[in-house]
């Protein structure tokens, strides 16, 4: 396992370049948040190649429906947006995996169905930034502080309490609709 920081992918560039306005002043802490999944997912299965292309775009789109459709159940319109680029991109055979990567992000078990590395290692990598690197993981604490020292945190998880609280306020019945066993 190599450990090393990837300082940036030119898909995730790309799209992050043209997503600037609509993210607003979330913009430093979504991209930062989904450049730090994308390294993490990348480092815990070894990814190279098609694998890492993936990663890139998944971690680009795991979240974007928050901003672009104003939503915080926002797995669906992710997941659209994210086939909408495959398809203009040529990726016709990417759609499913990239349809299991963001629906399964949010799963609160270990993922066993298609596409098992990719999936897995994604969904380990977000609940590991998400949770501020609190939960057991094999890698290294130095790896750790240098992927947030290149991609600061820069508010991300406060956003996403309040972007909780707001959405628990309207749909109290449904206060994490991402979240799945």
């Amino acid at each position: 396992m190599s450990l090393r920081v990837l300082q940036s992918h030119v898909a995730m560039d790309q799209l992050f370049t043209e997503w600037r306005g609509a993210l607003g002043p979330d913009y430093l802490a979504y991209r930062n948040h989904a450049y730090r999944v994308f390294n993490l997912a990348v480092l815990l299965v070894s990814a190279q190649g098609t694998d890492k292309d993936k990663l890139a775009v998944a971690a680009a789109f795991h979240d974007i429906g928050i901003w672009l459709d104003g939503t915080f159940d926002y797995l669906e319109p992710s997941i659209t947006r994210a086939k909408g680029y495959l398809l203009e991109q040529g990726n016709h055979d990417w759609l499913p995996d990239m349809e299991n990567i963001i629906r399964q992000h949010h799963k609160l078990t270990p993922w066993h169905g298609q596409d098992h590395p990719l999936v897995e290692a994604f969904r380990k990598a977000d609940w590991l930034d998400v949770c501020l690197f609190a939960l057991p993981t094999k890698l290294p604490r130095p790896y750790l502080s240098e992927l947030l020292a290149k991609f600061p945190r820069a508010g991300f998880h406060w956003r996403l309490v309040q972007f909780t609280a707001s959405w628990a306020r309207r749909h109290p019945f449904r206060p994490l609709p991402m979240f799945k066993l």
